[in-house]
């Protein structure tokens, strides 16, 4: 099957995933897919709500090694981390937003057995990133009403044609006030 990144306004992306009952083949190649689509995008990360599959997974992959994470979950969170932060789903907008700096996932692998990763700074703003599009949460919504305001505006400038991304390294980056 071909599936393509799921962008703002599609209303899969405000829709809960289904916890997955069954690792098999299927789903195995559904996560082949999402990395190559990952990676094409290029991105680091990618839900399968971002392609229109409304299950509970994620790829990602931060330079340290490519992995999945089934039906996961925060178990512990801690500090705060302001980082620029983008979305596949909300392409050429990153904003600056607050998130725990450190967070403990649970998850099941494709070898179907629990995992538990620590992750802290981008690691664990992807995996708080990648759970949020499972619970049908987009940026937007972790956003203050000022930035979203802007956000939404710059967003829509963007794929109206009225502004310009001068380069694709150089994207709009919404500041916090």
């Amino acid at each position: 099957m071909a599936y393509e990144i799921r962008t703002y306004g599609d209303p899969v992306l405000k829709s809960t995933a289904l916890e997955i009952q069954k690792i098999d083949d299927k789903l195995v190649r559904l996560t082949d897919e999402m990395f190559d689509i990952m990676y094409d995008a290029p991105g680091i990360g990618l839900a399968a709500p971002q392609i229109g599959v409304q299950k509970k997974l994620f790829v990602y992959d931060i330079g340290d090694g490519a992995d999945v994470l089934i039906n996961p979950e925060i178990v512990e969170s801690s500090g705060e981390w302001v980082y620029e932060e983008g979305c596949l789903s909300i392409p050429g907008l990153y904003v600056e937003m607050i998130r725990p700096k450190e967070v403990l996932m649970r998850g099941i692998n494709l070898a179907g057995e629990e995992v538990t990763v620590e992750a802290d700074e981008l690691l664990s703003r992807l995996f708080q990133h990648e759970l949020d599009h499972l619970n049908g949460v987009l940026m937007f919504d972790r956003m203050t009403a000022d930035q979203r305001t802007e956000a939404l505006a710059e967003y829509r400038r963007l794929h109206e044609g009225e502004a310009k991304v001068k380069r694709p390294d150089e994207p709009r980056v919404i500041k916090l006030k």
